[in-house]
C-alpha cells in the first residue's frame, strides 16, 4: 500500500480512553496543512472536537482527524449496555492529503505517495485505538493491537477485496463513492475527494449511511 507511514494513526490512549497529553494537539497543527479539512457535514447537529494531525519525516502536515458525538473510550465494551447498542456513539472522520512520491528537503530520501488506501489504514486503526475486546487481559492487548494493526494494513490494502463493500455517500452535497467495510468493533470507510484529499471515516453507535462529509470553513469551531 502506498502510504506516508505505518506509524500509529492515534494518539496512544491510556486506560481510561484519554489521549495522553503528548498527544493532544491545539488548532496551530491543522492551520499549518496545505490541504482542505473534512468533517462531517451540517445536517450532524452534535458535538465536534479536534483530535490530532499527523506529518511526514520533513515535518509537513499530511493528516489529522476530527472528531464528532461522544468522545470514546478504550474501554467502551465494559461501560455500554450491550455491544450491540453502545453507550457510545461517535464517528471520527481522518483527512489525508493527496501527494505523489517525493524526495525530502534534505534529499536524505523519499516520502511514499499516499492513496485511498492510506485514508482506510489510519481509518482501520484508528478504530482499533478505541477498541478493547470484552473479558481480554490488560497484558495481552498489545499483542491483539500489533496483530489487528497489521490485519488493518493488508485490507488497507485490497479495497477491492471481499471484505469491502461500496457505499455512496455525500462529499459537499454530491454523490461519492467509498469503501465501506464493519467489524465487531465498528465500521470504517474510505474514499477521495474532488478537493485533493483522501477522507476515511470510523465510528461507533452511529450509521455510516447516513452520514455526509463537507470541507470544514472555520477549523476553529472544532476547538
Amino acid at each position: 500500500m502506498e502510504t506516508t507511514s505505518r506509524a500509529v494513526a492515534q494518539a496512544p490512549a491510556e486506560e481510561g480512553g484519554q489521549p495522553l497529553p503528548s498527544a493532544r494537539r491545539t488548532v496551530d497543527g491543522y492551520l499549518l496543512a496545505p490541504f482542505p479539512w473534512y468533517g462531517l457535514d451540517e445536517a450532524f447537529t452534535g458535538p465536534r472536537r479536534l483530535m490530532q494531525v499527523g506529518t511526514s519525516a520533513d515535518g509537513c502536515v499530511e493528516h489529522g482527524s476530527l472528531g464528532h458525538g461522544d468522545e470514546p473510550s478504550v474501554r467502551n465494551e465494559f461501560v455500554s449496555g450491550s455491544p450491540d447498542d453502545p453507550r457510545e456513539k461517535f464517528a471520527v472522520v481522518v483527512t489525508v492529503a493527496a501527494n505523489p512520491v517525493r524526495q525530502l528537503a534534505d534529499g536524505t530520501g523519499r516520502l511514499e505517495a499516499t492513496s485511498v488506501s492510506s485514508a482506510a489504514w489510519l481509518a482501520g486503526v484508528g478504530l482499533l485505538s478505541v477498541t478493547w475486546p470484552m473479558q481480554m487481559d490488560h497484558a495481552l492487548r498489545d499483542d491483539w493491537l500489533e496483530q489487528q494493526t497489521e490485519t488493518a494494513w493488508v485490507l488497507a490494502d485490497d479495497l477491492s477485496g471481499p471484505d469491502w463493500t461500496s457505499l455512496s455517500l455525500p462529499v459537499d452535497g454530491e454523490p461519492t463513492p467509498f469503501h465501506y467495510r464493519e467489524s465487531e468493533f465498528g465500521w470504517v470507510l474510505a474514499g477521495s475527494t474532488p478537493q485533493g484529499v483522501h477522507v476515511g471515516a470510523y465510528g461507533r453507535g452511529m450509521s455510516a449511511y447516513g452520514l455526509g462529509f463537507a470541507v470544514v470553513e472555520d477549523i476553529t469551531s472544532y476547538a
